[in-house]
């Protein structure tokens, strides 16, 4: 997981255990970036900023994943048969990307080969790294058939 900027004290305790919940269940790296200065910028200035700073990142070989409103909306069964079928395809893994406060720039979604939408509501990053990251854990936990979740999607 790249993300730009850290996880606010409000969430942070939160975003932390999921991580570490997710963790169990897939080889999770995260990798935060730092934010923009965003004080009297273009926002398209601060979104190819950040977005380069993540690019960078991304492992060779993993399948990027766009975290972005207009993106496709999976289910949690969805995700888990998506990273269930990168590793019986024996991928390098997923990078799944969060941008900052404006977002990803469109280079970066053009350029994703999957793009997500945890919601056609514009959360906040710190908020979309948390959903991502309990997304991730139950995923693990759907694969394992373990009784975390519920059923649904």
């Amino acid at each position: 997981m790249l993300v730009v900027g850290r996880a606010g004290s409000l969430l942070e305790a939160a975003v932390a255990e999921y991580e570490r919940r997710a963790g169990r269940y897939w080889s999770l790296e995260v990798v935060a970036v730092r934010a923009a200065p965003g004080r009297g910028a273009e926002i398209e200035e601060v979104r190819r900023t950040e977005s380069e700073r993540l690019l960078e990142r991304v492992p060779a070989g993993f399948d990027m994943v766009a975290l972005t409103r207009t993106g496709e909306p999976w289910s949690s069964k969805g995700l888990a048969e998506y990273l269930s079928g990168l590793a019986s395809a024996g991928a390098a893994g997923a990078a799944f990307l969060v941008g900052g406060a404006f977002g990803l720039s469109d280079a970066v979604v053009t350029r994703a080969r999957q793009r997500l939408s945890l919601s056609p509501m514009t959360l906040p990053h710190e908020l979309a790294r948390l959903v991502l990251a309990e997304q991730l854990y139950r995923a693990g936990t759907i694969v394992r058939g373990e009784p975390y979740h519920k059923g649904g999607g």
